[in-house]
Order: C-alpha cells, then structure tokens, then sequence
C-alpha cells in the first residue's frame, strides 16, 4: 500500500492525497492551488495519476483549495462517487459554481485581450457544466457512520470543528491480510470557538496524514481579537474611514457575524458608537454560504444552538446589510460614509474584494482588516508583509490604509491546538506526515513533535511517494472492554450502528426543531425527557453491538 501527495506539500493550498493499493485508489481531497501565478498555473497541469483510475473521492471539506479540482478531475476522467457530510455537499455546491463562474470569466476576459494581440484562445479551466457533473457524484453521509466503499475499504467522518461539515477521516483499508487504519486530519479548527463543535481526538493510527498551517505559531486569545476588531471599527469609523475586511465567504465571514452579533448583546454600552456603524456583507457567495449555515444549524455547538432557541438569529445583528448585485457592490464605494465592508475573497486574490482595495488603500482614514491566514504569494500576504506600493486593475496604488492581522480569528489550530490533537493517539502511530504548511511551518512542528513526543514525523516536501507501513488487524488489537465501542468492524453490527447513526441524528434535529418553534414553551421536565431518551437510544446501540457480537462468537 503506498500514499502518493499530490498537493498541500509546498504549501497551504492544493489538498490531494492518494491513498493506492493493488486493488484499489482513493483520493482525500481534491483541491485548488492559491496564490501567485505560479500556483495558480498547477491547476492546468496534467494530475499525477489517471483520473480513471479513482474510484472515490473522500473530501474532508468545502473550502476551494480541498475540493476546487474536483470538476477538473470530473472533466478529465473520473466517474466514481464523492463522499463528504451533508453539510459540506451543501456548502460543495455554492463553492463548485462560483469556482466554475470564475474560471469561465476570467478565460472570456482573457480571449479579448488575445483577440486583440492575435493570439489564440483560451480555455477556462472547467466550467459549470463540469461542475454540474461532479455534483451529481456527490454521496452525503453523516458524521460517526462507518460507510464500507467495497471489501477492503471503509471509513467514518468526524467534526474537524474547522468550518461547517469539515471532517476528520478514518480509513481503514485491507491489504494481504492485514489492515491498516489511515487518519486524514484535514484541516483542524480552534478548540472552544464559536458555531462550531470541538475538533474530535482520535486514539487510535497507524499512519496520521495531518495539516501544520500554523505548526510555527501560537493564536492571540480570541475574544481579545474581537474586541480589538470593534476597536479598530471604532477607531476608523470616528475618523470618517471605511473598514475593509477580506474574509473567506465560508467559515470564516459567518464567524465574524456571530462574535459581532454576541459582542452587540453583551456590551451595550457602545451602542451610542456602534449604531452608526452599517455592516455591509458584499459577496454572493458569502450571502448563499450564510444561509447554508442556517439550515443546518443542528450541527452547531451548544451555545450556538442556545441563542436559536431563545430566537435570536446569531448570524445577524443591528445595521447588517446582505448586498448581492453589483451595483449594490459600486454603491458602496460611492458612498463616502463610514462603515464595514466584509468581502471576498479572503487572501485578495480575486472577487469584489479588490475593488474595496482599490478604493481604499491610498486612503489613511480607512483600516485593512486580515482575519485569517495569507498565503505565500498573494496579494493578502504582501500587505500584512508591509509592501507598500501595488498593482490593481492596471493602476499602482500607495497604500496609506492602515493594516491590521487579526490571527485569532483563523479557523486553523495553532501549534498548541495541533499538538494537542496529536496528542490524543493512545498509541505511537508507525507513520505521520505532515502536509498543508509552508517549510518554516512543517518543519519547526516536526520537530516539536519529536521533543514532546517522541515520534519521527514526516514534513512532506515536494509531491512524493511513500509505502504505508501494515497495521495490525482492528479485531485482533480489540480487548473485551473494547469490543462494544469498536464492534463497527462487524459487518452486521456496522449496519445497526449506522441505522441507529441516522435515527439519533433525525431525532437531534427534531428536539432542536421543537425548540425553535417552542421558543422555551417547552418545560426543562419535558426537555430532560426527551433527553433522556437520546441517551437512551445511544447506550441502546452500543448495547446491541454487543450483543450481536457476544452471538457471533457463540
């Protein structure tokens, strides 16, 4: 069995592992290269296997630099099933399209210029056709149900607590007797952070594929970042400057809306500043992602789902304005007022972002807000690296704005919260590899990972091939103890477990939807029941699991 990278390994954008064994290839992720020209142009080179050959695609989120070449793996060849949660197949769609929107136009744009100078068409790289197609490949599952692919491979999605539906993936797979269990961190989130539930730990491995984005570097405290975000607002607002914030339309802009719409509550004695302030959300995507939030609300955390419950909608607030034309989008740069202008996209690469830039950047009234990680050889990187003079739409423009790096607001766990994951594995695993990180990055966390705990990991440098080592059998590492809680290795057991999955994930919805509509009608005696009965229903399955297993062994 060997595991081929194919993206992620130089940096941050590109997600693509390739899981190969004599019989079988599976590919975790399938994402788009960001960043400069160079990145950008690795999309349009030839995979690094036969998109035939695929049979499935195990896609651990919605962000574009995971899931963003799955229409060009679709148009060059691949006719297998995607699996993802449900909450990411809906987020793949809005993502899918607008990728698919972009590339279309920007090849339309390209062709005129080379009409113009006599040289030959383009193509985009894919197109909504191609995206349409890969769609209707999607197989959503739900999180913790074991899903067997065929004889020798099966897997189960946990809550990376990263954006909404990002999924942590086990993989067990079968080979000359032995099996072999693969973990597929993706992209791992902050422990304790809104919306989003906790990252799972996992405790067992036998090879650990894990992102390192920031390997080398620790988070402010969040709720510091919040109120030093309303600061700045403050700050440039009195002046009479606009707030420009680029943020990734999914995860990352729902995240602000909530600590803004939790900060509103909670500290009114700035209402007297605040009131003036309009909040625009100028991005199309970001708008339709936010809804996507909404309608699965049922995988919020608890504090989340608390302030549904009370009827309060935590993705809005006072003075929040969803634009979606363009006109609304010119609007506001016409209009010298103070405000916010959240939009994408969130390294400012591309999207209504660099209009907002181009407005504001000379300008030393306004403020440049950056929320979340930039990468090498973007526009976002340059200007937190402080380069002053940029090109936009043809113009160079000095830029005056102030810029400000809010890092506690990432979505990515920092070292400490990576560590801490690893951590989790009760058992050494025989092999991790580190990808999804620049050099610097990889590298200083290999090496904590050694001094702490005693692993030899790998920092994946460069598209590469490795042999996956055998694990030993899951059945035969299994104790009595164990053998309920691991009984999803049976077969029949394994369906039950998932038919259970199912019933308790509709049954969660349910008592969530009843307290909505409810809206606290409901009395704390009833919710304990009805509580209860969720607990109930849980133990019932691990009941039964063993149960079926203690009669298979008579």
């Amino acid at each position: 069995m060997k595991i081929q990278f194919c993206g992620a390994t130089t940096g941050v954008t590109g997600s693509c592992h390739l899981i190969k064994t004599e019989k079988h290839n599976v590919l975790l992720d399938c994402g788009q290269f960001q960043g400069g020209k160079a990145q950008e142009a690795m999309n349009s080179e030839p995979f690094p296997f036969d998109p035939k050959s695929i049979e499935y695609v195990v896609l651990s989120h919605a962000h574009i630099d995971h899931c963003g070449r799955i229409p060009l793996l679709v148009k060059r060849g691949f006719t297998g099933r995607i699996y993802c949660t449900s909450a990411t197949a809906d987020l793949l769609r809005v993502m899918l399209e607008d990728s698919a929107y972009i590339h279309e136009r920007d090849a339309e744009w390209q062709n005129k210029k080379n009409q113009r100078s006599g040289l030959p068409e383009v193509q985009p790289l894919y197109t909504l056709e191609d995206a349409s197609r890969a769609l209707t490949l999607v197989r959503p599952v739900q999180y913790d149900q074991m899903i067997e692919l065929n004889e020798d491979i099966r897997f189960v999605f946990n809550d990376a607590g990263h954006i909404l539906g990002s999924a942590i993936t086990e993989l067990w797979v079968k080979e000359d007797g032995g099996e072999t269990k693969i973990v597929f961190s993706g992209d791992l989130g902050v422990m304790n952070r809104p919306i989003l539930r906790d990252p799972t730990i996992i405790k067992k491995a036998d090879c650990v594929i894990m992102e390192s984005t920031y390997g080398d570097r620790l988070h402010p405290d969040n709720a510091m970042d919040v109120r030093r975000l309303i600061d700045i607002i403050i700050k440039t607002t009195d002046r009479g400057g606009c707030v420009v914030i680029p943020s990734f339309a999914v995860g990352r802009t729902q995240e602000i809306l909530y600590e803004l719409n939790r900060f509103y509550d909670e500290h009114t004695e700035f209402d007297d500043k605040l009131d003036k302030v309009n909040v625009f959300i100028d991005s199309p995507m970001a708008t339709t992602a936010t809804e996507v939030f909404r309608r699965n609300a049922q995988v919020f955390d608890d504090e989340a789902k608390e302030y549904i419950v009370k009827g309060d909608d935590p993705l809005d607030f006072k003075n929040l304005h969803f634009t979606r034309s363009t006109e609304q989008s010119r609007s506001l740069n016409l209009d010298k007022s103070p405000k916010v202008i959240i939009s994408a996209s969130g390294m400012c690469e591309a999207g209504r972002i660099r209009h907002h830039l181009r407005h504001h950047l000379w300008d030393p009234k306004s403020s440049i807000v950056f929320v979340g990680y930039q990468a090498a050889g973007t526009l976002g990187r340059a200007l937190i690296d402080g380069k002053k003079d940029i090109s936009l739409f043809g113009d160079m423009i000095h830029v005056e704005a102030e810029i400000y790096n809010l890092e506690g607001f990432s979505g990515h766990a920092d070292q400490k919260g990576l560590l801490d994951w690893i951590s989790g594995f009760q058992k050494k695993p025989s092999q991790v590899f580190l990808v999804h990180g620049e050099e610097e990055g990889k590298l200083a966390f290999a090496k904590l990972i050694k001094e702490k705990l005693g692993y030899d990991p790998v920092a994946v440098m460069g598209n590469s091939e490795y042999e996956l080592k055998q694990g030993e059998s899951e059945l035969e590492l299994l104790n009595e103890e164990e053998a309920g809680s691991e009984a999803a290795c049976d077969e029949d057991v394994q369906k039950v477990r998932n038919q259970i999955s199912e019933i308790h994930s509709e049954l969660e919805n349910i008592i969530f939807n009843a307290q909505i509509a409810l809206n606290k009608e409901i009395s704390e005696e009833k919710l304990q029941k009805i509580n209860n009965i969720v607990q109930d229903l849980n133990k019932s399955s691990m009941d039964l699991a063993s149960a079926v297993l203690e009669k298979k062994g008579q």
